[in-house]
């Protein structure tokens, strides 16, 4: 199933957007831990300038891609090690960036997506993803 997948600061997960199908348009799950594959980074340059003007954030940014379901702990920390860290802040970038780099990631063949704490002990999304 094609979805959005985007870190919902409120909740501190992951929140699965479908983009297809019944539910198009809906939040059909919050997950803290996300597989995607043929993953297209998506920013919003109109949400981005709405953050940058107000000071506060909202969701104009994410991960496109196929979603096919929970995923098992060896495939997530298979990315952990093999994958690249992704970030994004709409402060300092216009898209999503590897994170060593700083170089855009526009597409990846597959992303995973975790949250777990910071070094402050806060709840934080990460992404994984393995290129084209």
């Amino acid at each position: 199933m094609k979805v959005f997948v985007y870190f919902n600061l409120h909740l501190r997960c992951f929140s699965i957007k479908a983009l297809e199908g019944v539910n198009k348009g809906r939040v059909i799950a919050h997950k803290h831990e996300v597989q995607l594959y043929d993953c297209t980074y998506k920013v919003s340059e109109a949400g981005r300038q709405r953050v940058l003007r107000e000071q506060r954030k909202n969701v104009h940014a994410g991960v496109c891609g196929t979603w096919l379901g929970d995923t098992a702990p060896a495939v997530i920390e298979r990315y952990v090690t093999m994958g690249t860290r992704v970030t994004y802040n709409p402060y300092k970038y216009s898209t999503f960036v590897n994170r060593v780099t700083e170089l855009p990631i526009l597409k990846s063949r597959s992303a995973t997506m975790l949250v777990a704490p910071n070094a402050n002990g806060i709840k934080v999304g990460y992404i994984y993803s393995l290129s084209l």
